[in-house]
This record gives C-alpha cells, sequence and structure tokens, in this order.
C-alpha cells in the first residue's frame, strides 16, 4: 500500500462474506468505479485465499489489505496471502507491533480519547474510529481540537451523503462496507449496483 497514494484518494472498501466466484468481477467493478482500496475481512470463509485471489486479479490497478486481524496468526496469513495493509476492529498490541516493524501500514479501531491516542502512539498509519455512526461527524470536529495530529479514518455509517462531513471535521480518510457489498447485490451478481453505490462514494471526495 501506497500511502501517499492512499491519501489522494482516501476512501477504503471493505469487503466481508465473498465468495471466491465474485471476486474477479468485484475487481472489475472496483477499477471501473474508481476505488483503489480494498479489504477483505479475515473473519471472512476462506479469507487468505480470497484475498490472493483479489490481489492477483487487480493487476496491481488497487491495493488490497486484510481487515478484522485479530492475532499475529492471523496477520501472518494475510500477510503470506498478499495483502498490504492491515486493519482491526480495536488495538491489538502484538498485531500492531509487528506491522510497525515490518513497516507494514495498520489501521487500528478506536473510539474514546485515550484509545485513539493509545493507538496512535503505538504507531498506527491512521486510527480507524470505530463505529463512527454513533457519534458522527462532529465527534471528529471534537476529537481534532486536542489531537490535531492525529489521523483518522471514519468506519461504520459512512455514506455518499454525509461523507464530506466527516472530511471537513478532520476524517483524513473514510471507508464503507455492508452498504454498498451487500450480500443480497453479492447473492444476485448484481455488480452494476456495486459499482454504482461505489461510484456515488467516490464522485463525493474532496478535490
Amino acid at each position: 500500500m501506497d500511502i501517499a497514494k492512499f491519501k489522494k484518494k482516501p476512501l477504503l472498501g471493505i469487503m466481508r462474506g465473498v465468495k471466491p466466484d465474485t471476486i474477479e468481477p468485484l475487481a472489475e467493478a472496483i477499477v471501473s468505479a474508481g476505488l483503489e482500496t480494498v479489504e477483505i475481512t479475515m473473519n471472512t470463509e476462506n479469507a487468505p485465499v480470497l484475498i490472493r485471489s483479489m490481489a492477483k486479479a487487480s493487476r496491481g490497478r488497487f491495493s488490497i489489505g486484510a481487515g478484522t486481524v485479530l492475532s499475529v496468526a492471523e496477520l501472518k496469513s494475510a500477510l503470506d496471502a498478499g495483502a498490504t495493509f492491515i486493519v482491526m476492529p480495536a488495538l491489538i498490541r502484538d498485531v500492531i507491533d509487528t506491522c510497525v516493524k515490518q513497516k507494514i501500514p495498520v489501521f487500528p479501531g478506536a473510539l474514546t480519547p485515550h484509545e485513539i491516542l493509545e493507538a496512535w502512539k503505538a504507531g498506527a498509519t491512521m486510527v480507524k474510529i470505530f463505529p463512527a455512526k454513533f457519534f458522527g461527524p462532529e465527534y471528529f470536529r471534537e476529537i481534532k481540537g486536542p489531537f490535531n495530529k492525529i489521523e483518522l479514518l471514519a468506519c461504520a455509517g459512512v455514506t455518499p451523503e454525509n461523507m464530506k462531513d466527516y472530511f471537513t471535521s478532520g476524517a483524513s480518510a473514510v471507508s464503507f462496507g455492508a452498504s454498498v457489498f451487500k450480500k443480497e447485490w453479492l447473492d444476485k451478481k448484481d455488480f452494476k449496483s456495486i459499482e454504482s453505490r461505489v461510484r456515488d462514494y467516490v464522485k463525493q471526495l474532496p478535490s
């Protein structure tokens, strides 16, 4: 993952529960919509196989990472599969320590001011504020008061309609998941709807 490139298009797509036969068309939908960074969560069945397949399908056109990484064992499995960045729902010390030592971009989850500071001090590339939807953009504005140098990734509840509010309130990046990679769309192989929804987010990125 090229962090400088990610910051130019700070949008992360989160895929959970995808199937092997959806990887190729999903990759093409991602590219067509203009998304450049995605993760597959490690609690998806056969996640390492899917990450490896998605990395191959990307053909260098977007970055692929692993999400919901809860242990060093999962971290190793994800990296061996080709993940280039790591995301987690909380600060898991041994995982973030390993990522920092290996210079792997890492996005640990946090919510309270104390958790956010501890994640940043531990070496977070950005701190994932999760779940952001229960506090909203105004929470980011308040957090950036004392923590103006800490970079924040908004996760959960970000929509094309409110994402600009997150950016103007201090988020460095935003993410989306089940609202786009919907189970019903995946089951029906409705990749056009997925592509269209991703494009809605891409269009709202700050220029």
